[in-house]
């Protein structure tokens, strides 16, 4: 019997795509999802033959999947370069040092097992935003495919000139001894070498491939692989640790104490580095991002902006790209460098090298230098069930509810909201500069939920229960990955 065409529209989210394999797509719509992409490409580069970039990660499904994705490609006339096992990071790379086109990176990053999905560019060291999603969710669902003749191209030994372009401009002078945790995602075949290469001492933490991810999702979020790494460097007395996300374009990082350090806050001392040198440059963070940068000192002193802009690593690398900021951060370990510093896209292992020079650059510990920014009491990302077909409108919901509470001056653990911003989900602050987020997972059906005190643990946390009690009554609500 032949296979019947499967391809869920709820796939095509917000800046990729993904689906669980092959419960909500199978290999022929992973072909037509080539179709719709390669359409796309020649309809918006109004070129014939475009060259693609091409990579995969490690789980056992990927290469199917990539081979599928390739014979749709091809049909419309599209150039496939094909750089084999990659990270995401190393398909945007390609794209640049390759002078091509388009990318297409079969990756779930640190989805489950299961999941897969593509992450996909045509303008180079950007990723598909909304926009460009519906588009190509038009065309696929709709079957509105161009015809051509492609071609396949295997490139050999890419992955040597991507480390190579890391390594040759990076060398540290300290021997900064590193815990380095891939949770057996794919970066655990990049990671540690470029990180020795530039110098540094490697203690190697769930490095080896293994796609059923025997210990925990390759999550920088995600507490239990915090905690795992906090116990590696407590036990290898190491300067710094580095956790991977599965396609290696996020980072963690834990201090030489085995405390981690949220990604907003490294976002901050690199961004307090760099305005040393670069005065007067912008930097665009997301919303679920520490308080600290509108209110810092030095980056007040260096006369440096910064922008608060919705989360999702395309959203982000945009604004980067349209505001010619010096950098992004997110607090989910997605950071963005801009030239001279970088092409703009989000590369973990780029981002860890940054950390590096921050500890050669200056004669301290990473605990000593975190110290000089004030302390804050950050929530984990925190994200309760929400079906998808639902979330938005909850979302919406939350935002009608909080300006209501902002209007009548209805307090919050004693404080009236002094500030709301809506640009992604709502984000809600109080004279003390705390904070709390309530916005939809962008990949996920669930929410995401966010508080921040600079005043005490309590108070973090008294804000995070006014969220879920008003969370709750919506009966939209369930079960949270993690909880404070």
């Amino acid at each position: 019997m032949s296979e019947i065409l499967k391809i869920d529209p709820y796939g095509f989210r917000e800046y990729d795509a993904r689906w669980l394999y092959k419960k909500d797509i199978n290999s022929l719509g992973i072909t037509n999802l080539g179709k719709g992409l390669g359409t796309q490409i020649i309809k918006h580069l109004k070129k014939n033959n475009p060259r693609v970039i091409v990579g995969h990660d490690y789980r056992s499904y990927s290469e199917e999947i990539k081979t599928a994705l390739k014979e749709g490609l091809i049909s419309t006339g599209c150039y496939v370069e094909d750089v084999g096992l990659s990270l995401s990071p190393m398909v945007y790379f390609a794209q640049f040092n390759l002078n091509a086109d388009a990318v297409a990176m079969v990756t779930a990053s640190h989805n489950e097992n299961g999941w897969t999905g593509v992450k996909m560019g045509i303008k180079k060291g950007l990723t598909h935003a909304p926009e460009e999603m519906k588009e190509l969710k038009e065309i696929t669902l709709n079957e509105k495919f161009v015809e051509g003749d492609g071609k396949e191209t295997i490139i050999k030994n890419f992955k040597q000139t991507y480390e190579n372009d890391l390594i040759n401009k990076n060398k540290i002078n300290k021997k900064i001894k590193a815990v380095v945790a891939c949770g057996n995602g794919t970066a655990g075949m990049f990671a540690p070498g470029i990180l020795r290469r530039i110098g540094c001492d490697v203690i190697e933490l769930d490095c080896n491939l293994d796609w059923n991810f025997p210990k925990y999702n390759p999550n920088p979020e995600d507490l239990e692989m915090l905690h795992a790494i906090a116990n590696s460097v407590k036990e290898n007395n190491a300067d710094i640790g580095f956790g991977f996300d599965g396609d290696g374009d996020r980072v963690g990082v834990i201090d030489n104490k085995g405390k981690e350090i949220f990604s907003d806050k490294i976002g901050l001392l690199i961004a307090r580095n760099l305005s040393n040198i670069h005065k007067k440059s912008k930097f665009v963070v997301d919303v679920k991002s520490t308080g600290l940068y509108s209110t810092d000192e030095v980056l007040s002193k260096n006369d440096c902006k910064t922008i608060y802009w919705k989360t999702g690593h395309s959203h982000i690398k945009r604004k980067v790209h349209h505001e010619n900021a010096l950098a992004g951060f997110e607090k989910s370990g997605h950071f963005f460098f801009n030239q001279p510093l970088g092409f703009g896209y989000d590369d973990g292992i780029n981002s860890a090298i940054q950390v590096c020079h921050l500890l050669n650059d200056q004669n301290k510990k990473i605990s000593e230098i975190i110290k000089e920014i004030p302390t804050t009491y950050q929530s984990p990302t925190m994200a309760p069930f929400c079906k998808d077909e639902e979330k938005y409108g909850v979302v919406d919901e939350m935002i009608k509810e909080f300006k209501k509470i902002k209007d009548k001056q209805i307090k919050i653990d004693n404080q009236v909201i002094k500030e709301i911003i809506t640009v992604n989900g709502i984000r809600f602050s109080f004279a003390d500069g705390s904070w709390g987020l309530i916005r939809a997972s962008s990949n996920k059906p669930s929410l995401v939920v966010v508080t921040e005190s600079p005043t005490s643990d309590a108070r973090k946390l008294n804000i995070f229960k006014f969220i879920d009690e008003i969370l709750k009554k919506t009966g939209k609500i369930g079960e949270y990955d993690q909880k404070i």
